[in-house]
């Protein structure tokens, strides 16, 4: 055999080195991938991971929520239980014609609220034109039947918004003090939930607003923060 036979031409030379690129390009690219699959299973595990977390801490403060506010249950409970018999059938178009009108069951002795005064807390029941409660702070709100509660829920928080007619309802309300509110459908949730069977639903409330506790407004920003948190886990990278 000839000596030049065993020699490789310029153009063999290329072919091989253009072969030998592909296979190192298709061996990254194979061994990225395995690197990336293997990275995005363990970011998953882990984003899942601090998921739970974020829940067993959203639940632990929330169990601590309802335990500090025990007392407040206790003082107002009996109070606010007085005036279940205000909880009645109404007309659904005099409420609409009225638009919105207040009755002060009970008037307070502490600071009267300002319009967009959100520096209190409130207890209360509201319910639907044929009677039904639709909500409370009675401790078994999923209940239409709140004569068979035994306590009250946390005092809500109206810093984190609340409909129109509830807003202009408490003006001039003093602390301490309770209210039936009726509000007109377009000053309740008009046409962008569906309440009491319908769009559009007036409403009436019993509100007892009182002066906001410290030790549950900071539990309740605490809690407001593993929301936050939570949400980010869960929906922050889509």
């Amino acid at each position: 055999m000839e000596e030049k036979s065993l020699k490789t031409s310029a153009w063999q030379r290329v072919v091989i080195i253009v072969i030998a690129i592909l296979l190192l390009g298709s061996t990254v690219l194979t061994y990225m991938f395995i690197v990336m699959g293997n990275s995005s299973s363990s970011n998953n595990a882990a984003n899942e991971e601090k998921v739970n977390e974020l829940i067993a801490q959203y639940d632990a403060k929330q169990a601590e929520i309802d335990e500090a506010a025990k007392p407040l249950s206790e003082k107002y409970f009996p109070e606010l239980k007085k005036y279940q018999s205000n909880i009645k059938a109404y007309n659904t178009n005099t409420a609409n014609s009225k638009v919105l009108e207040t009755e002060d069951l009970k008037v307070g002795t502490g600071k009267t609220l300002a319009e967009d005064d959100t520096d209190y807390v409130a207890y209360y029941v509201g319910w639907c034109a044929d009677g039904s409660v639709f909500d409370s702070s009675f401790n078994n709100e999923s209940d239409t039947d709140i004569s068979t509660a035994t306590g009250l829920n946390s005092p809500l928080d109206p810093s984190g918004g609340l409909i129109e007619g509830w807003n202009q309802g408490v003006v001039g309300m003093k602390l301490g003090g309770i209210r039936q509110i009726t509000m007109s459908g377009d000053l309740a949730y008009g046409d962008t939930r569906e309440i009491c069977g319908g769009y559009n639903s007036p409403l009436k409330f019993i509100v007892m607003a009182i002066e906001p506790d410290e030790n549950l407004t900071k539990l309740n920003e605490e809690l407001n923060d593993i929301y936050l948190q939570l949400y980010m886990a869960m929906y922050g990278s889509n």
